[in-house]
């Protein structure tokens, strides 16, 4: 039997990252959340045949958020400001300049496409291994890489257009 109490503790901060990620919208993703936990919950007898509990419930985190956007017709939005980073060695100046480029790095991220973007936040935001992406969006191990070279080549054009030029 699974160690449901474990399991969600180590989940679900990540889950709600994902899911406020394809949402764009709070409430939805604290929503989207709690149904993925009832679905656990309620095959916790089963989930032992489940050889990765975390890249199960990023798969459910996935479908169910995107079930809904489907239902409502939204567009995702930003996470806003719940990711700002922050490092007590920085002065006000280096923190404020690391936040609005990851500000914008952020808007470059919705220009993406849907692969891609989800892509890139499950890798380069929570940290997941190309197995787990791959098992979490239900596409191969090459596509991921491939996905991922595209956003990142993508990010990084906009940077260098930024950093020559001064504009966003």
């Amino acid at each position: 039997m699974m160690n449901f109490e474990k399991l969600a503790t180590n989940v679900k901060d990540k889950l709600y990252r994902f899911a406020l990620r394809i949402t764009g919208d709070v409430a939805e993703a604290e929503d989207v959340v709690q149904e993925v936990f009832i679905k656990v919950w309620n095959k916790r007898d089963d989930m032992q045949e489940v050889n990765n509990p975390e890249a199960y419930c990023m798969t459910l985190t996935r479908n169910l958020s995107l079930d809904k956007i489907k239902s409502k017709h939204r567009q995702t939005a930003e996470i806003g400001e719940a990711l700002q980073l922050t490092d007590s060695e920085s002065t006000p100046y280096t923190t404020l300049e690391k936040n609005d480029a990851l500000t914008q790095i952020r808007k470059w991220m919705q220009e993406l496409p849907e692969k891609q973007r989800l892509t890139m936040h499950l890798r380069d935001i929570e940290g997941m291994a190309y197995d787990e992406i791959a098992e979490s969006l239900d596409i191969s191990m090459a596509q991921v890489k491939v996905n991922l070279h595209r956003a990142r080549q993508f990010i990084r054009e906009k940077m260098l257009a930024t950093e020559r030029f001064g504009i966003a």
